[in-house]
């Protein structure tokens, strides 16, 4: 139940979030439209299927934990933390990409060629969302590792498997929002 409404929580969260940005997104629509033309589709389409494969693995991992094959939940926590790792490499070239085309917020956008002044805002909203978005996943590896090691020392079976199926949850809440997160800030113009 703890689960649950802590991911209930996450949920309001980035819902307030999703708010602004469509707020924001109403009074300042050219601005947007020409800030989001700035993200790599590329990348942030590379990134969402990382992390659906991971919510697939991560899925297995519980799979495999509840029917106790210790070996297997091992291969597929290893493989979720792996594509983790993955998601946030191809983050990292993605902001340091924006970073040298002064793509920052606030008094630091030193964008060149823009005509709206307001693409600050966009990019203000994309490195928040996206960086509270790249801090859950590092979270979620945190936890991931944790279960490694205590699936490593035989903690989970079929009797007792509750902590990775609550990292899992959590795991697939963070991916649900990247789906939001995609389309929302790389595909909608």
């Amino acid at each position: 139940m703890g689960t649950w409404l802590f991911l209930v929580t996450e949920i309001l969260f980035f819902g307030g979030l999703f708010c602004a940005f469509f707020i924001y997104r109403s009074w300042y629509l050219d601005a947007f439209v020409e800030g989001h033309k700035h993200l790599d589709k590329v990348m942030g389409a590379v990134n969402t299927m990382v992390l659906i494969l991971s919510s697939l693995t991560m899925a297995l991992a519980v799979r495999a934990s509840q029917l106790s094959k210790k070996q297997q939940a091992f291969h597929f926590l290893l493989a979720t933390f792996v594509l983790a790792a993955v998601f946030l490499v191809i983050k990292y070239l993605e902001y340091s990409h924006k970073v040298h085309d002064g793509l920052l917020p606030g008094k630091y956008f030193t964008g060149q060629g823009f005509q709206h002044a307001e693409a600050s805002i966009f990019f203000a909203l994309y490195f928040v969302m996206t960086g509270i978005h790249g801090l859950h996943v590092v979270v979620g590896m945190g936890l991931i590792l944790w279960l490694l090691i205590r699936n490593q020392k035989g903690h989970f079976s079929s009797r007792y498997h509750a902590p990775v199926e609550n990292v899992g949850l959590y795991w697939h809440l963070v991916d649900m929002i990247w789906i939001y997160l995609f389309p929302l800030l790389y595909l909608v113009g």
